[in-house]
């Protein structure tokens, strides 16, 4: 993977210099430390910084067709990419590198936007199409890799993060009051929102195309529709036998690189399916890396061990500590580039790092399995809560709460309060969003410690109504497993796990991560498949288990499921001195500064969590939440204009030392 940056004037007389074109460019160089280019011409300018992972020598971009009429700077990877330039090739096409980027250029040439439907792949990219005199901009179906664009003066600028655009000084840095409602209820901005005022997201399967006076956002994909009648009914041992074909060819492909691939393993049944399908089909020695917490409610060190001497990978695990976690928040923050509910990124943050020091670029990891194959605790909780609101008279529901909350119901002091708050809300159960209210109700609490400016600024907005009116049509008739998979993968898949916990911590430090259990192909199946096969009884993934019964230990395959956490409040509130301690960035004056929170509420939360030895679920994420906040208002806000990442830095030094060729209007400066 890679970065991308640049921008079309549409209209006005501005202008962008070729300095600014490579500032933003630059700001990006921990995306890709291998190597820089670029293409303008009157209206366009297309900036890259290189990742290297196929066709290390040849895959210098920005990369142009025979007659130069189209351009690409490409970010990510096309896995089929052998398949479809063998079509290409017997069309007449000829290419000049063997990389995947120059497919995706011919297949726009063959196809124009159609050929989004034929890539299987992670990518987000532009196309300056010189015929068409536009910029066609586009993301993958999930939302894997990002790409941002604001407008200003009539210039659309865009790029892989948003540092990069306000590095062109063309639009001002605020904070955007709606973005930060969406944040503290859903724990992440919704879809096409970010927490800037005047900066969008590209949706997830979408595409933007940009022409003299025209800005137009289309989606290409979105996740498929099965009617109860459509469902695939075919018995339990032919399904797990197709999803299993499904897996091992999404990882085979996930494995073309010409760089070695390693695999992300945490001891639990997504990420050790994986990394036994590699093991065992196409790769016997393999690399792999896992992280260990000093906190034995957060480690999973026996379970990861376990299945490291099962599979005989070579393996390599780091310590996340209380201390390590909270000196790196800051430095995710700046990555991120929102607020944060949890620390959870951070040791992955950390694993990426370490995953670079050994030397790898790619792994694979287990992400997406739990949206797609019914894993969530939260789709359990909405079968066990929807029995509830239609059967309130029934003497099983404590015994199903007590399934899946075995250890917490074995204390009194937690039993009733537990029924208590799953029990909350049961009037609703015809809300086409009654899975996740009770959560995002809780999250909502947070909100509480706004300042009354800032909630004025937000007014009567409500993220449910907005929510509500993107739901697909018929989402009333679904039944309830179906609804909140549904809204768990469009909402926290992509706008959280894939990005806090994803791109943006592992490309920090040039990581390229690849999820199978997002291929498109096994989305497409899983969604006609029946619920139950997904949550039998609440048994969840029923199916993946079955379909991995024969590559994993049972230990490993009945193993509950292990939330993946971090400690917050014994990281975040260390004694620790120094830039964006909590003491700076949580003091009154810079809470009053910034005007996001009540600087009183701030200080009697701080002392509270001090004061606990255990603090609860709400005042550890309100904790997270507000620290995070500060710091994003310290970073972009403040002091943006002393905050250069340091890796662009080495990035630009890197290319003040080597030759520079050029060829027309564009400049490609690499290692040699």
């Amino acid at each position: 993977m890679c970065g991308i940056a640049g921008y079309f004037r549409n209209s006005g007389s501005v202008s962008l210099s070729r300095e600014t074109l490579e500032r933003m460019t630059a700001s990006l160089g921990h995306r890709g430390p291998d190597g820089v280019g670029y293409y303008t011409d009157e209206a366009v300018g297309l900036g890259h910084t290189r990742l290297s992972i196929i066709d290390l020598d040849g895959g210098a971009q920005p990369i142009h067709n025979e007659d130069k009429s189209l351009w690409i700077v490409f970010n990510g990877e096309i896995y089929n990419y052998i398949e479809l330039r063998r079509e290409l090739v017997q069309k007449g096409h000829c290419f000049s590198t063997a990389t995947d980027t120059e497919v995706i250029l011919h297949l726009y040439e063959e196809e124009g936007e159609k050929c989004l439907e034929r890539l299987n792949g992670q990518f987000a990219f532009a196309i300056r199409d010189v015929k068409k005199s536009c910029l066609f901009l586009a993301r993958d179906r999930f939302g894997i890799l990002p790409l941002h664009y604001a407008t200003s003066n009539g210039i659309l600028l865009f790029a892989s993060e948003i540092k990069a655009i306000f590095l062109s000084g063309l639009v001002d840095r605020r904070i955007d009051p709606i973005g930060f409602d969406q944040i503290f209820t859903f724990w992440s901005t919704l879809s096409g929102r970010t927490a800037f005022q005047g900066v969008r997201e590209i949706p997830p399967g979408h595409y933007l195309n940009v022409s003299a006076g025209e800005i137009n956002l289309k989606r290409y994909w979105d996740l498929p529709i099965f009617h109860a009648e459509e469902k695939n009914e075919r018995n339990i041992g032919e399904l797990s036998e197709e999803l299993g074909e499904l897996l091992e060819d999404a990882v085979r492909i996930r494995l073309r690189a010409d760089v070695p691939v390693g695999c992300y393993i945490s001891g639990g049944l997504d990420s050790s399916g994986i990394t036994a399908l590699v093991k065992k089909k196409f790769n016997h020695r393999l690399r792999t890396f896992g992280v260990r917490f000093d906190a034995k409610e957060f480690d999973e060190t026996e379970h990861q061990d376990f299945i490291v001497s099962c599979l005989g990978t070579d393996h390599t695990s780091i310590l996340a500590g209380n201390e390590e976690i909270g000196a790196r928040f800051s430095d995710v923050i700046w990555h991120a580039e929102k607020p944060l509910l949890r620390t959870a990124p951070v040791p992955l943050f950390l694993l990426a790092y370490s995953v670079r020091q050994a030397g790898y670029k790619v792994v694979l990891t287990g992400e997406g399995a739990d949206e797609v194959f019914g894993g969530y605790d939260i789709f359990k909780e909405a079968k066990i809560r929807n029995f509830w609101a239609r059967f309130p008279g029934s003497r099983l529901r404590p015994l199903l709460l007590g399934k899946l909350y075995p250890d917490i119901l074995k204390d009194k002091r937690f039993s009733s309060n537990l029924e208590r708050f799953f029990g909350a809300g049961l009037e609703k159960f015809e809300d086409p969003l009654f899975s996740h209210l009770i959560r995002w109700d809780n999250t909502s609490r947070i909100k509480a410690f706004f300042s009354q400016e800032f909630r004025d600024a937000i007014g009567d907005y409500s993220g449910y109504d907005e929510v509500r009116q993107t739901l697909p049509s018929g989402f009333d008739g679904w039944d309830i497993v179906s609804k909140s998979q549904y809204i768990e993968t469009s909402i926290f898949l992509s706008n959280y796990l894939l990005s806090s916990q994803g791109d943006r911590v592992s490309m920090a430090h040039g990581v390229e991560i690849r999820p199978p259990y997002l291929d498109h192909r096994i989305i497409q199946f899983m969604r006609g498949v029946p619920s139950r096969w997904k949550i039998n009884g609440l048994n969840e993934k029923y199916l993946l288990k079955k379909s991995l019964e024969r590559m994993l230990p049972g230990k490993i395959l009945n193993r509950p499921k292990h939330p993946y956490r971090a400690p917050i409040a014994q990281s975040l509130l260390s004694d620790r001195e120094g830039q964006y301690s909590y003491r700076e960035v949580m003091s009154e004056n810079s809470v009053r500064e910034a005007g996001i929170f009540d600087p009183r509420r701030v200080e009697l939360l701080i002392r509270k969590m001090k004061a606990s030895r255990y603090p609860g679920e709400f005042d550890s994420m309100a904790l997270a939440g507000i620290y995070s906040a500060q710091v994003i208002h310290q970073q972009y806000i403040k002091h943006f204009s002393s905050m250069p990442d340091q890796n662009a830095q080495n990035v630009t030094r890197t290319m003040s030392h080597r030759d520079a060729g050029y060829s027309n209007t564009i400049t490609y400066r690499s290692d040699p």
